[in-house]
């Protein structure tokens, strides 16, 4: 009995309520005639008589057992796991069954539990906001570690820690660093070939590479051919912690409460540590940098770089690849998921910046070492069950990245910010005020200060806006609605209730010009699509391009590609913005294809349409484009042309050829219309799709490639243009294409058999080029032989 008293205070005061639990839910308390439950005495009794002698009187093990407390493994195991390790024992361990009573038993594997309690599990003694003082200022914890955002860096972020650590282990890391090092902090120091010396932290390490955290917070991928020696330091960088025994119990006490940042969470504003990404790098990017979604803020998927080109692209050959677990998350039992699953892939266009690559999936970040794909850190929070469309297939289009902030939407509509440097979360807000159908898959850009991002779910009937964030903080600076309410401009174009639900999704990403301080953002279809009765007019602003304020979220201009759309034609195309003489002047311009089958040329400055030509060959919706900027309507037939001409994959034009690129599906579907029943319905054509280079100044089609391969599933891969005169894209049937940009010949293809629904991107990394591209559910990068 006189063993019990080795369990440490705070796991033994909670004994008796958590047997008392463990007892009330034991199936042999609910019988008729229930065994008597053993009090917590007689519980202590028994472990002291049969346990202690191989797990220790104070269960920290012995040369016959395994400690029980603060045991991982242990704390992994459920109540049921545990109750079954006593009732049958582990006999290949030497562990005999026991044959006890089922509420011993119960409350035995309780007690085995509570000596693994984490401490945001436990009742803990002590002052918190004393310990916070001591954190932040005596101690000088915080000039190592973050706690929501506040701190340097350079260890473990500790916002969770009380999660993830029981009250004795925070103690033992106070007192005793150095005896259990957090897995990616153990200190190393490389000496390279070139002379450097470099100290910091292994964070991911192989038999050929290393990536090191150095103690300022940057990251250095090496090669281990770089390096002569490597010395692992056994010790902590962290000393242990000088205070009184009151100051390190509240200490303990402000660690015990850190459970991680909640759901409407936002920062205080703090300063960007050494190696952060400024908006310079950004507006202007290196010539080896992809630092934001479409590769710069015009949203014109061209690149610099040439060492990849037309003489040497047949050499291209595949360098890494890295796998995104999409089966670590659960999936939606959902016909639409059934469906969209059978040609999955992922949609994600990875960011580069610095030599560190940035990749999204279903709700998660992967940060990689760009030369080699190898893992620094990974983030990843739980699918939200009950979402509609594409959130609810996981589908993720990327990141975005500025200062010390990595910025993801998640698929219920949350924008979250994780430290670049830790991967932990500093912020988490909820974009929608409204109980909708929202849901998030857009990749967030970055003007300034601030992170924007849209929302998805106008298939479903929301009313759609757009949104800007605080980049250090989370706060939002302004929102700006797709659908106008009662009194707003705008509104008397909704004829009818539809626009309290009106649609109009901001699910692409935008571009932005720094010249007139300019935002594009493109919008989506109104709800519900092909029942009008209740929205009358043009429904603005959905399937528009909104020119906005930056700083304000204000409308400048906008231009509507289809008024009052019946047939899904959402505007959410990239908007590509080129300085260009045009015409026998320089413009400002803005290119867009259109699903609605037009090809759009737009003065950015003000809005003025230039040129509006069909890239189809067959329409019959519309005969043009008037003068006033409004299609001119044809008479309905019961084949409708096109059926989406395009979709919101990338695009591109090139400087060298003055020419724009894009995936064109040609393809016709068929209407009902008064009286349809009544006559055969027309034959529907399967389809096909087009690589088309477009005119800028007259809109005509230049060249077409005829592509082979199925065309349902949303596979408009998209494209990227190089000033090694090449376009890469991936075609239908899963290969991954070079072409010339002169006329769409074919340099260079490869099979990847995947489904390729994304755009490719281009960075280069130690004067090496990599072209990289998401094909299934993998990453993949190629390269030239070195």
């Amino acid at each position: 009995m006189g063993t019990v008293n080795h369990f440490p205070d705070h796991q033994t005061s909670a004994l008796p309520a958590i047997l008392l639990a463990a007892l009330l839910l034991s199936p042999a308390v609910r019988a008729q005639n229930p065994p008597p439950a053993p009090s917590a005495a007689d519980v202590r009794q028994t472990y002291a008589k049969l346990c202690a002698g191989c797990h220790g009187v104070d269960a920290r093990g012995t040369q016959q057992g395994p400690g029980l407390a603060g045991n991982p493994g242990v704390r992994r195991r459920s109540l049921q796991n545990l109750r079954n390790v006593i009732l049958k024992g582990l006999p290949a361990a030497g562990m005999p069954p026991f044959d006890l009573p089922a509420p011993t038993i119960d409350a035995l594997a309780a007690l085995v539990a509570s000596l693994n309690a984490s401490a945001a599990e436990t009742t803990v003694p002590g002052d918190r906001t004393s310990g916070k003082e001591f954190f932040f200022g005596q101690g000088q914890c915080a000039s190592c570690h973050m706690v929501w955002g506040d701190g340097a860096p350079i260890g473990p972020d500790l916002s969770s820690v009380a999660r993830d650590r029981t009250v004795d282990q925070l103690r033992e890391a106070l007192l005793d660093p150095g005896a259990h090092i957090a897995p990616g902090y153990g200190l190393v120091t490389l000496q390279l070939r070139d002379g450097r010396t470099l100290r910091g932290f292994a964070r991911s390490r192989t038999r050929f590479d290393i990536t090191v955290q150095d103690l300022e917070g940057r990251f250095h991928p090496l090669s281990l051919d770089q390096v002569a020696s490597i010395t692992e330091e056994k010790a902590s960088l962290m000393p242990a912690v000088k205070a009184s025994a009151e100051g390190l119990q509240n200490l303990i006490a402000f660690l015990s409460g850190l459970t991680g940042v909640k759901s409407q969470t936002t920062a205080a504003p703090h300063s960007t540590a050494s190696g952060g990404i400024d908006f310079s790098a950004i507006l202007n990017p290196q010539p080896g940098d992809w630092p934001t979604y479409n590769g710069n803020l015009s949203g014109n998927r061209y690149s610099r770089l040439e060492q990849i080109h037309a003489s040497n692209v047949h050499k291209l050959a595949l360098k890494w690849t890295f796998s995104i677990p999409l089966w670590a998350q659960f999936l939606p039992d959902t016909p639409y998921y059934h469906e969209n699953m059978r040609y999955f892939g992922l949609e994600t266009v990875p960011i580069v910046a610095a030599g560190i690559m940035y990749v999204t999936g279903p709700n998660q970040v992967f940060v990689l070492d760009a030369r080699t794909g190898q893992q620094i850190w990974h983030y990843s929070r739980p699918r939200t069950p009950g979402l509609v469309s594409d959130p609810s297939l996981g589908t993720n289009r990327g990141a975005a990245i500025l200062g010390d902030n990595v910025f993801m939407v998640t698929d219920n509509a949350h924008l979250i910010a994780l430290h670049r440097v830790t991967g932990r979360l500093v912020w988490d807000v909820v974009m929608p005020d409204e109980p909708q159908r929202y849901g998030g898959t857009v990749a967030p850009l970055v003007v300034k200060d601030m992170v924007i991002a849209g929302v998805g779910g106008g298939d479903w009937g929301i009313r759609g806006f757009l949104a800007a964030y605080k980049a250090t903080t989370g706060e939002r600076a302004w929102r700006h609605w797709t659908v106008p309410a009662p009194g707003d401009p705008g509104f008397e174009t909704w004829k009818g209730t539809a626009y309290t639900l009106g649609g109009g999704g901001t699910w692409l990403t935008g571009s932005y010009d720094p010249a007139t301080d300019t935002l594009f953002w493109a919008t989506g279809n109104p709800w519900p699509v092909s029942d009008d009765r209740e929205r009358g007019g043009d429904n603005l602003f959905t399937n528009c391009v909104l020119a906005l304020d930056p700083a304000t979220g204000k409308l400048k201009w906008y231009y509507q590609f289809t008024p009052h759309d019946v047939r899904d034609w959402d505007a959410t195309e990239p908007n590509v913005l080129v300085d260009a003489n045009y015409r026998g002047q320089p413009r400002k311009l803005l290119l867009h294809a259109d699903r609605n089958g037009f090809f759009y040329v737009l003065d950015r400055t003000n809005g003025q349409l230039l040129v509006a030509k069909s890239y189809m060959h067959r329409v019959t919706w519309a005969s043009g484009i008037g003068a006033d900027g409004r299609p001119v309507p044809l008479p309905a037939t019961a084949l409708s042309c096109p059926d989406h001409a395009t979709n919101w994959n990338g695009t591109a034009f090139s400087p060298l050829t003055r020419l724009y690129y894009v995936m064109a599906t040609e393809k016709c579907s068929v209407q009902l219309l008064p009286g349809s029943w009544r006559t055969a319905r027309p034959p529907e054509d399967p389809g096909k799709k087009y690589l088309r280079a477009l005119d800028i100044e007259t809109g005509k089609i230049a060249w077409e490639i005829p592509q082979v391969g199925p065309i349902d599933g949303k596979r408009v891969a998209g494209i990227l243009a190089t000033a090694g005169g090449l376009l890469f894209y991936g075609d239908p049937s899963g290969y991954f294409v070079a072409a010339d940009q002169r006329d769409g010949k074919t340099l260079w293809r490869l099979p990847l058999n995947a489904t390729i629904k994304t755009s490719p991107m281009t960075y280069s990394v130690g004067g090496e080029q990599f072209i990289t591209l998401a094909a299934g559910s993998n990453i993949m990068s190629f390269g030239l032989p070195q």
